[in-house]
């Protein structure tokens, strides 16, 4: 209860909705909680999650949605990339955004129910009137997606032309990289300056998790060695 309790302060926080009378011609999407446990990658449980989802299978095409499309990196640019940080040289860090699909703005207008064992007591019967996407909605990657390309884009990277998930931006001989996956996003540089200038501006637009350096993503074990021989060398496995 504790955990469900502090997503809905989250929810007021972010302003993710408004509480409305029940509409009268208008679909009312379900609501559920999911909880799960996250685990590291010694399959430690290291916090215990409660996510409020929107039943979107009750959701009808071209009434509450009509876009759904969003770009998943493949596991094959994660390697591409990895192997490209490797020759370089440099360090890959992880940042994982907190609630990252209630980012994304809707077009659409959407009603969902009150969340189980948390009516309003004033208003039992009302609904809530969605300002911004709720997981389990058709739409909703596709609304993260695009606020957090747009934010990109914005700051002077550059999309790359295949892969629309991965994402550059060049300053004198410099590079910073960033590669988004859904709600976690790994990132490098070969000047440090640039990784904190890109954590900073993260910061200040979501809230943030700063995972440190990368060592585990996607069910793959990473780790950075410097060895001290001809030159240096940075492997990753």
């Amino acid at each position: 209860m504790i955990a469900m309790q502090k997503k809905l302060n989250q929810f007021e926080k972010s302003e993710v909705w408004e509480l409305v009378p029940r509409p009268q011609n208008q679909s009312v999407i379900g609501t559920r909680w999911v909880l799960r446990n996250k685990i590291d990658e010694n399959d430690i449980i290291i916090r215990n999650k409660a996510r409020l989802v929107a039943q979107g299978f009750n959701q009808e095409e071209e009434i509450d949605y009509e876009e759904t499309f969003a770009p998943v990196a493949r596991l094959e640019a994660i390697r591409m990339l990895l192997a490209f940080v490797c020759f370089k040289n440099f360090v890959l860090y992880q940042m994982d955004v907190k609630n990252a699909f209630l980012n994304g703005f809707i077009d659409e207008e959407v009603y969902v129910e009150q969340p189980p064992d948390f009516q309003n007591f004033k208003f039992p019967n009302h609904v809530f009137k969605l300002k911004k996407a709720l997981y389990g909605l058709k739409q909703a990657p596709r609304a993260w997606y695009e606020r957090l390309s747009k934010l990109l884009l914005k700051k002077g990277f550059k999309m790359g032309k295949i892969d629309t998930t991965f994402f550059i931006k060049t300053k004198e001989n410099d590079m910073l990289l960033v590669q988004i996956y859904v709600d976690d996003i790994i990132f490098g540089a070969t000047n440090v300056s640039l990784c904190e200038e890109f954590s900073k501006c993260m910061h200040s637009e979501f809230e943030m998790s700063m995972m440190g350096e990368l060592n585990f993503f996607l069910r793959l074990q990473i780790k950075h060695l410097k060895e001290e021989t001809f030159i240096n060398q940075a492997k990753y496995i």
